[in-house]
């Protein structure tokens, strides 16, 4: 079997993305399952992370394109990496350690400065470190976001560093 191309390959990390921001928003919207803060986040490193790869499956650059745009795609499953990370360590914190919860992200919208608003989106707090959802009893959802970062990361990395004549 032969490994697709680079462009296809983007254009099924693109298909990937949709889905999981499709999978969230039905988590959110008929599970009634909140997100926090650190969630909104990482949704946005993979939207970030699809647009890239949509992007250069439609531009089909030539070699030092699809490396530069392979780098940036995994840029971002790093950056949502990290803010995985930081969940997963909330949600690993003992009781008495979690940070206080703050008002809901909502009333932020409403209320705060765009600067403080950014800053409680990537700090996080009680909120996050409450586990509201585990896939088949195992994986909390920000430690299946880390495993589909890692994922997309490696797919990335295969994508930048690939030998040119298999595209």
């Amino acid at each position: 079997m032969q490994i697709p191309n680079n462009r296809t390959l983007n254009l099924l990390i693109f298909l990937l993305c949709v889905s999981t921001i499709g999978i969230v928003l039905y988590m959110e919207h008929v599970m009634l399952l909140s997100p926090c803060g650190l969630c909104i986040t990482q949704r946005v490193f993979v939207i970030f992370c699809g647009v890239t790869c949509l992007v250069s499956a439609i531009h089909n650059p030539s070699e030092t394109g699809q490396k530069t745009y392979a780098f940036v795609a995994a840029a971002m499953t790093v950056f949502g990496s990290y803010f995985a990370i930081r969940q997963i360590w909330l949600q690993h914190l003992p009781e008495d350690q979690v940070p206080a919860c703050g008002p809901g992200l909502s009333y932020i919208y409403e209320n705060f400065p765009f600067m403080e608003t950014l800053n409680f989106l990537l700090k996080g707090d009680g909120n996050c470190a409450e586990v509201k959802f585990r896939f088949l009893g195992l994986l909390s959802i920000p430690e299946m976001a880390q495993v589909f970062f890692i994922f997309l990361f490696a797919v990335c990395m295969f994508m930048a560093f690939r030998k040119p004549a298999q595209d």
